[in-house]
């Protein structure tokens, strides 16, 4: 029996590549299953924090240490929330409290 590509077994009846089926099939090198999920608490909407952009170290929480700021899903705040810790992250920015960026 010849090797081609479409054949899913070589010349001695074994299987040539076991690892694309089983990927196929969902088996294998994939990670584990969560069984469930938790979600992220606006910590704005619990009163746990407070946003003013005359408060850089409250700021410094939503944004990297290369100065960007940090995607919802990442903070866990809610829309509307996260359209004022931009606001603020840019005033307090501007007033040279927060770095744009750093080196």
């Amino acid at each position: 029996m010849t090797d081609y590509p479409g054949n899913d077994t070589d010349s001695g009846g074994n299987r040539a590549y076991p690892e694309i089926r089983d990927r196929e099939r969902g088996i294998g090198a994939t990670r584990p299953q969560r069984d469930f999920f938790r979600r992220k608490i606006c910590k704005i909407c619990a009163g746990k924090t407070a946003v003013d952009c005359k408060d850089p170290d409250a700021l410094r929480r939503f944004t990297t240490e290369r100065g960007k700021i940090l995607p919802r899903r990442i903070t866990g705040t809610c829309a509307r929330h996260q359209r004022v810790v931009t606001r603020e992250v840019k005033r307090a920015r501007f007033l040279a409290l927060l770095p744009f960026s750093s080196k």
